[in-house]
Parts: C-alpha cells; structure tokens; sequence
C-alpha cells in the first residue's frame, strides 16, 4: 500500500523550497511517495542522504514526512551551498539583507528600471566577495527575479540567467526561513562530490538521488549549474555509484529524465540501470521551462530504484 501525503492544513505549516528551480521536484512527490521502499519512515535509525540538493522539494517534505535519525544534504554548487549554510547559521541576518533588496526593487517604477537593478545585484554576486550573508541573498534576489528561476553558469562561472521581467515576485520570507532554519540545525550539509556522502551513510540509509538532467534535446540542457557540464559520462559515474550503493545494502531512488520523449529507441537510462535488482518505471510530469508556451506539456521522467516496490 502507497504512504499518504499529508493533509492540505499541516502542508500549510511545513517548510518549503526557499527557491524555484528548473527541475525541481515538487509535482513528482506523489509518484516518489509511491515508489519508496514499504515502511521505510517506520525505521527511526533512517539516515536520509541528498547527494544533490538542489532546490531540497524532496528533501524538505521527506524529512517532515518520516521519523529520520540523521539527513545529510550535499551540491557540488558552492553558491546554493552557501545559502543553505547562511539559513541554517544566519536567518535573521539573511533576513535583514532580504527585507532591504525587497523594498528597493519594489520601490522601481518601469521594468528598464528593475532591471537595471537586477543587473547590478548580478554583478555584485559574480564578484564572488567574502561577505557571505550578502552573497546568500544576492542568490535568493536573482533566483526569484531571474528568467524561470534558472541556475545557469558560463565557463568562467559567472551567473549568466537574464532577467524575468517580474513586476512583484516573493523575494524575503522571513517565516518559511526560521522554519527551514530550524529543521537544519540537525542537517549535515556538504559541498563537494556526490560520491563523498558514502561516509555518512549509516547501517539503515536512504539515498535520493536528484542529478542534472540527461538533455533530451539539443536546446533542452539546464545542467550548467556549476562549472562543468553533467555529460554521459558522468551519468555513467553515478549508475557505478548507485551498483556500489547497492553492493553495500544501502536502497536508493533515482529521478532523470527520458529520452524516449524524443527518441523512442533510445535506451540510454535501460540499458545503464538494467541490472536485475534495479526497478525502472516512467512517470508523467509536466514540463514548464521552454520559450515556446506550445511545447509545454507532459511528458515522461524516469524513476530507478533499486529494491522491488
């Protein structure tokens, strides 16, 4: 029998994704829930692991959801990592810095004027300084006010997303901070190499593993989040991390996206994964990132797993 989402009121009341990400993983949680091993939250010595946070969609509800002994969250982005450690350390001074950028930007009249204002803060973060509660909120800034909420670096590293065009977007939220704040203070949060979170792992552990999307078209990559793309190979990298995983009895959910949506015999993520103790489902989820309104739409995201529903 699947787990149950919980109930509309007590949503209201939990901490959520403090940003909008291309990918995120909010609409999939109900087909995640599904697919997650029986009685997995009925265990109280879970050890959750993230190897790629992202925006935390999963991470938030999971660790809400189930009884857990200990999460560790890990991004190879230094930039997201830094926010996530100034909310953890630093609500109220994030906070502070927020509330002042918000009241600026809202006290600009035309659009040329927000976006001259949205250049300058861009700028600011891409000088890369030393005053990290500054530069958390730059992050959060541009997130909200950028075009999709995308998180995109050229070679040199530099945050290159134009501006969104948003009159009045949500840019503090001092509420749902403290609230992420205190579900943090007992989160371990690294930065480094996916792979670095197996020291963490524990007898009963859990991995969700959130890596940048296989582009399933040549104008459909997102995954230049940090310097260095997340080509084949890496997703290559990642399969023999999870076979390692498994090796160790440690069970893992994996999310991609799938290139049969363009290419029907392409059997890239089947033939990567197609080990007899891996499970392999398509699930339908809603694509929203994309220029022409008219190509959004469903389509089919994969879920690889590595114990039997």
């Amino acid at each position: 029998m699947a787990l149950t989402l919980q109930n509309t009121t007590k949503q209201n009341t939990l901490a959520k994704p403090f940003l909008k990400w291309a990918g995120g993983k909010t609409q999939l949680i109900p087909a995640i829930e599904h697919y997650l091993p029986h009685a997995l939250g009925k265990n109280e010595n879970l050890t959750y692991i993230e190897p790629f946070i992202g925006s935390g969609a999963v991470f938030f509800w999971f660790i809400q959801k189930f009884n857990i002994k200990k999460a560790v969250i890990n991004d190879i982005n230094s930039d997201l990592i830094n926010v996530y450690e100034i909310i953890k350390s630093k609500p109220d001074e994030l906070i502070q810095v927020l509330d002042s950028i918000e009241i600026n930007f809202y006290n600009l009249n035309s659009e040329g004027e927000k976006r001259e204002f949205f250049m300058a803060i861009r700028s600011k973060f891409n000088d890369k300084t030393d005053y990290k509660i500054e530069n958390a909120a730059y992050f959060i800034f541009l997130n909200r006010t950028c075009f999709n909420g995308l998180y995109r670096v050229n070679s040199k590293n530099l945050f290159n997303v134009p501006f969104g065009k948003y009159v009045k977007p949500k840019i503090s939220d001092p509420v749902n901070i403290h609230k992420i704040s205190k579900l943090l203070q007992n989160v371990t949060i690294l930065n480094g190499d996916y792979q670095e979170t197996l020291k963490y792992a524990s007898k009963n552990s859990f991995f969700y593993f959130d890596p940048p999307y296989k582009p399933i078209s040549k104008t459909s990559s997102f995954n230049a989040y940090a310097k260095g793309e997340f080509g084949d190979n890496e997703q290559i990298r990642l399969a023999a991390f999870t076979e390692l995983l498994t090796g160790k009895n440690y069970r893992w959910l994996l999310s991609n996206s799938d290139p049969k949506n363009i290419e029907p015999e392409n059997n890239f993520f089947d033939e990567l994964f197609g080990r007899p103790s891996n499970t392999i489902v398509r699930i339908k989820a809603k694509r929203m990132i994309n220029s022409n309104s008219a190509k959004r739409g469903e389509i089919n995201e994969v879920l690889i797993m590595n114990y039997k529903k």
